[in-house]
């Protein structure tokens, strides 16, 4: 029944409720520049109603909660966005370190030394005998190299120090994970056991989560209390309430995927340097011959079909490396079974303690993101710099000291100097000795040999004279039999050379050899040997008669022989008659003419182009040019639109001082006004005692 006693109650829950307004407008005056700090309040609600004539009459104020402003559908979109701008700006920023080193306004780049080289071979052009023209050449090819293995080896410590930072990312965010499932399991026993909500938690929770976001791109399922879970955009789970899944960054490997019935014990072995994932699918099992097929962009892009596995090793199609296939005894496989090959050190997801996927950033051929993978945060930022850019990079870099180094032993193999050789060795080795030299294992221009046949002449050394200048015979059969490199292995080439040059006494004029995989061509005593054309490219896949050695940016260096005297720099040539006439410039013009000339060059990302040297180096350039812009345009976009929905954010949650300025006086003139209330019953209850007396 109402009366003065509910008119105290009233006052007293309307005290309590106003104080703890004030409270918390205290709280959040307090907090206002407290990093993640969500503005609160007191949620009030009105108390039960009497029935009581004239009408219901009210029972006063009820302090209900203290709640949390937070939106979080603005939220959602502001951790996506916020993963993309830190993607694209640690993209950003480690590309103009990229700048830095392809830098070209200097005079001491690639080019200028490239262009420096090629007006030595015009000048040695000028005066094939001059010495001093010779040494200016190998000093300026020395600094060629150097010019190239310097912007090598810059970007390659570009590409392992991205791999430490990765490595610190992944400790990190294995942290963070663990944090939020343990405040996921703080805030589920805050909340079940009572009223209270866990403000100050899900504050904290969310900052861990910002971060998290930063480093990677999540889906965050509010399952309501403490029950978060927190997946990849591709459905990984990262948490799952209280309980935290890993991540790892572990060295390179390959990953076996076998259909039932499938076994394998053998060994899958990588050896080169690509940024590149392949995924090798068995084709064709017959018997002890295993095919299988070659695919890039985690299993969506046909690289090769059919290619035989090897224990010796095959060459990657796209030459970037060996890969070796040991079967191991027991072992079955059936078509469709899978090996996941990673070169680099590779991201995993773990499921169990022993169940793992591989979640790699991935870049695909078509400048698309594997979608399957992590597309967001800096993992995403770092593992791009990583793969697709410096990988990038370095791959155009190699298939340019590639076509230099073939371009130029092209020529100057079918050249002479100002003196013959009496023995030469090739640079350029052969993996197995047993397989033809067109696919042969570690011969990297084994690609680029052609059906047809090449000169040695012999020349007394005491005379100077021809003695005889014949093509290879690579049969036995009747008539000079042409090399063929689907069919001739290197022991064939070995036999052609004697053959060729047994005099009709049996005496062997010119021997051959094969050591650890590199000819060895060797004249008896008292004789010489120079080499004339070579339409088969063998004299320049094996490294005879060469000024480079080296089939890549890291390897790339001049040919020790010519290094050690410089009369084997080829200026000339040998005519039809086996002659080496005074003052040929054949072979110097034709390398000076490769300045201007179109050459093919070819990469994995842009197929076989063809440009001068130089241009296709300046397109190098340019890309790392157009790849920063690029990832600028997109880290100053996702930047403002991240901040634009920081911002929207901080609307609702941010505590605004003005407010609670305002809900302070009011609520103080509230908690007045409830004293007021209970004065005021307090003397009407000493009316009514003091009519007693």
């Amino acid at each position: 029944m109402p009366g003065i006693g509910s008119m105290l109650e009233i006052g007293k829950k309307s005290l309590f409720a106003n104080q703890a307004a004030i409270e918390v407008v205290g709280n959040n005056i307090s907090n206002a520049n407290t990093p993640g700090y969500s503005r609160q309040a007191v949620r009030l609600e009105d108390g039960n109603y009497i029935n009581y004539a004239p009408g219901q009459l009210g029972t006063g104020v009820n302090a209900v909660e203290v709640i949390r402003y937070f939106d979080e559908f603005i939220e959602a979109q502001y951790l996506d966005k916020s993963s993309d701008q830190a993607r694209w700006q640690t993209l950003y920023e480690n590309l103009k370190n990229v700048e830095m080193v392809l830098n070209e306004s200097s005079t001491d780049g690639v080019n200028s030394a490239l262009a420096a080289f090629w007006a030595d071979w015009q000048t040695l052009a000028a005066n094939p005998e001059d010495t001093s023209a010779r040494s200016a050449l190998l000093g300026h090819a020395a600094n060629l190299v150097s010019a190239v293995q310097s912007v090598q080896g810059d970007l390659q410590r570009l590409q392992d120090g991205a791999d430490d930072v990765i490595s610190a990312e992944v400790a990190e965010i294995n942290k963070l994970l663990t944090g939020i499932a343990e405040l996921n399991k703080q805030i589920t026993v805050t909340e079940e056991t009572g009223k209270n909500n866990a403000n100050g938690l899900r504050d904290e929770r969310t900052q861990l989560i910002r971060q998290l976001a930063e480093k990677m791109d999540i889906n965050v399922i509010d399952n309501g209390l403490g029950n978060l879970t927190i997946t990849t955009t591709a459905g990984h789970t990262l948490v799952d309430g209280p309980n935290a899944f890993r991540l790892a960054f572990e060295p390179p490997q390959t990953i076996a995927n076998l259909q039932s019935g499938s076994t394998f014990n053998g060994a899958v072995a990588f050896n080169g340097e690509s940024a590149t994932e392949y995924t090798l699918k068995i084709s064709d099992v017959s018997g002890s011959t295993i095919k299988y097929d070659v695919y890039i962009d985690g299993g969506k892009t046909l690289l090769a079909k059919d290619v035989t596995a090897s224990e010796d090793g095959v060459l990657m199609p796209d030459g970037r490396g060996i890969l070796k296939f040991k079967l191991g005894t027991g072992s079955v496989l059936q078509v469709g079974d899978t090996f996941q090959v990673l070169p680099n050190k590779s991201l995993f997801w773990y499921q169990t303690s022993s169940s793992k996927v591989n979640i790699t950033p991935q870049v695909q051929s078509n400048g698309l993101d594997n979608e399957r993978r992590l597309t967001g945060g800096t993992l995403a930022g770092y593992f791009q710099f990583r793969d697709a850019s410096i990988g990038g990079y370095l791959e155009k870099l190699d298939a340019f000291a590639e076509s230099l180094s073939w371009e130029v032993n092209r020529i100057h193999s079918q050249g002479t100097g100002l003196e013959r050789f009496e023995n030469v060795i090739g640079t350029f080795g052969v993996g197995d000795a047993d397989s033809a030299l067109g696919g042969a294992a570690g011969l990297v221009f084994g690609d680029k040999l052609a059906a047809g046949n090449l000169v040695i002449s012999l020349y007394d050394t005491a005379t100077g004279r021809i003695v005889e200048s014949n093509p290879l015979d690579f049969d036995a059969a009747a008539g000079v039999q042409n090399f063929d490199p689907t069919r001739h292995m290197l022991e064939d080439v070995v036999a052609a050379v004697e053959r060729t040059f047994t005099n009709s006494d049996g005496d062997l004029l010119i021997s051959a050899s094969s050591i650890d995989g590199h000819l060895q061509v060797t004249a008896a005593d008292g004789y010489e040997f120079a080499f004339g054309s070579d339409s088969t490219g063998l004299l320049a896949a094996l490294g005879i008669n060469t000024f480079f050695e080296g089939a890549n940016a890291g390897s790339l260096a001049i040919n020790s022989t010519v290094r050690g005297n410089i009369a084997y720099i080829n200026t000339g040539h040998v005519n039809g008659a086996g002659e080496m006439n005074e003052g040929d410039n054949t072979t110097a013009k034709a390398i000076a003419a490769l300045q201007s000339a179109s050459v093919p060059t070819r990469t994995q990302a842009d197929g076989t182009t063809r440009q001068t040297l130089g241009e296709y180096y300046s397109t190098i350039v340019a890309k790392a040019g157009s790849d920063t812009q690029s990832a600028k345009f997109n880290y100053e976009y996702n930047e403002a639109l991240a901040t634009d929905l920081l911002s929207r954010q901080e609307a609702v949650s941010g505590v605004n001082l003005d407010e609670e300025m305002t809900n302070l006086i009011k609520f103080q003139h509230a908690y007045t006004a409830a004293a007021k209330l209970i004065t005021t019953a307090e003397s009407m209850l000493q009316v009514l005692l003091g009519l007693k007396q």
